[in-house]
């Protein structure tokens, strides 16, 4: 294999839904376009997004918990292939990771079920008895992905010429900057098509393996 390392965004590459906080949004029934469009314009950074977004939901059930979230986001729909791709590198000795600007509750539990070896995603600050303080747990900057994939690749020593990342949006693309190789796989905006080396558009994951091999 080309790679020792394989990055892997989490909504809309290894689980169907394009966002996770999104998902919330919709089952409370509130709308966060205002900050969407903020964060967007450089108004506010990504905890003040974060902090934005959980207000709309304590405005709809101000005593919302961890155990909420974590029910709302329990049916998430891993995609085609993601488990056996995951597993296919695995067995070949390549390490995989999440790295996710989403909801930690989602991605951590993903990343048991589909064995992967590191998981890196936004939280959820809460008490003792788990109802949310209104506050995010900063991880992952959605305009900085390659940070986080920097990190990763240290703790596991290895070098960004043996890593490949995959995503598909434009907050992606600064892991395909540092990664060797990067997969747009059916992405949503054209940046992402762009500042790929390759794009696939498939309802199977197991369908980037032959870019990785």
């Amino acid at each position: 294999m080309k790679y020792d390392m394989v990055a892997f965004d989490l909504d809309g590459v290894i689980v169907a839904e394009r966002s996770s906080w999104e998902w919330v949004h919709k089952a409370f029934g509130v709308d966060n376009t205002e900050n969407l469009n903020a964060f967007c314009a450089d108004e506010i950074d990504d905890l003040e997004f974060m902090r934005t977004d959980i207000a709309l939901w304590k405005k709809i059930k101000p005593d919302v918990c961890l155990d909420d979230i974590r029910n709302m986001l329990i049916d998430a729909v891993i995609n085609k292939g993601a488990i056996e791709i995951i597993q296919t590198l695995k067995n070949k000795g390549i390490k995989t990771c999440i790295i996710s600007g989403g909801i930690d509750l989602l991605a951590d539990d993903i990343g048991k079920k589909c064995g992967v070896d590191k998981v890196m995603a936004n939280g959820l600050a809460a008490d003792e008895s788990g109802k949310l303080t209104g506050e995010g747990i900063l991880r992952v900057k959605l305009r900085d992905k390659a940070s986080t994939l920097r990190q990763i690749l240290e703790e596991f020593n290895i070098s960004p010429e043996r890593c490949a990342a995959i995503g598909n949006s434009w907050v992606d693309i600064s892991m395909f900057e540092i990664a060797k190789f990067g997969i747009a796989f059916n992405p949503i905006d054209g940046e992402t098509i762009t500042a790929a080396d390759v794009t696939v558009e498939s309802d199977d994951l197991r369908d980037i393996l032959k870019y990785l091999e």
